[in-house]
């Protein structure tokens, strides 16, 4: 960005963003002053001050007075409502949390998630089905496929440890999101993962994100009958 003389404040949030996300800055770190980033980048200090403010706002940065502005550990990427790690929101609710992966596997992508992402041809993605729990009863059955090209660090992840949706929320915010929610009725792998009889009422939230126009992740999340379901990454 050296090259430019007039940065709006949207250029400055999108660096400072693309540093967050190529982990220049890695979750817990310190950004520099506002000053400091405005003398880099040849901009007004207002101009910094206004970006960090809508990254604040998105949940990738915490600002705190005299405490200077850090990434946040667990980022909260906000649409029309907060994204939470699964584990969690299971244990606020006060029951134990366990997760069980079913599967996974380097598989080309289907019609339904290529029309999902907006792609015309098929590509390698990861595709994962997987198991939440709440006091060791079914809480969602998640099937996921993940963009290996922008998201190659899920390629590291241990997915039998930690779910996709806690890694995804730790590191991966997205910049664009596509939500919808439906009924569907119980049958083959939703009834037997969910324990419940086919022909069931279930809820389902399908959720695909992109940063940029780069496809994250599409997920349909299915949700035992009892419970409500929320956001899932």
């Amino acid at each position: 960005m050296t090259g430019r003389t007039r940065l709006s404040w949207t250029d400055v949030r999108d660096e400072i963003r693309a540093r967050i996300l190529s982990r220049t800055y890695a979750p817990g770190d310190k950004l520099p002053r506002d000053e400091d980033i405005a003398t880099e980048l040849g901009c007004a200090r207002t101009t910094v001050h206004r970006a960090m403010q809508d990254l604040s706002q998105i949940g990738l940065v915490e600002r705190k007075r005299k405490g200077g502005t850090h990434v946040r550990t667990d980022p909260v990427t906000r649409a029309t409502f907060d994204i939470p790690i699964t584990r969690r929101e299971v244990e606020q609710r006060g029951s134990k949390y366990d997760y069980q992966l079913i599967s996974h596997a380097m598989e080309d992508s289907p019609m339904s998630v290529m029309t999902r992402f907006g792609i015309q041809q098929p590509a390698q993605m990861l595709h994962v089905r997987a198991l939440h729990l709440a006091d060791n009863r079914p809480y969602i059955f998640e099937d996921r496929w993940i963009d290996t090209r922008s998201t190659p660090g899920i390629l590291d992840v241990d997915l039998k440890v930690e779910s996709a949706n806690e890694w995804l929320v730790r590191n991966k915010p997205y910049s664009r999101v596509d939500v919808r929610f439906y009924a569907m009725n119980a049958e083959g792998e939703s009834a037997r993962h969910l324990s419940t009889n086919v022909g069931s009422a279930l809820l389902v939230i399908e959720r695909t994100t992109w940063i940029g126009r780069d496809p994250i992740t599409t997920v349909q999340a299915v949700a035992a009958p009892g419970y409500q379901l929320t956001a899932l990454n």
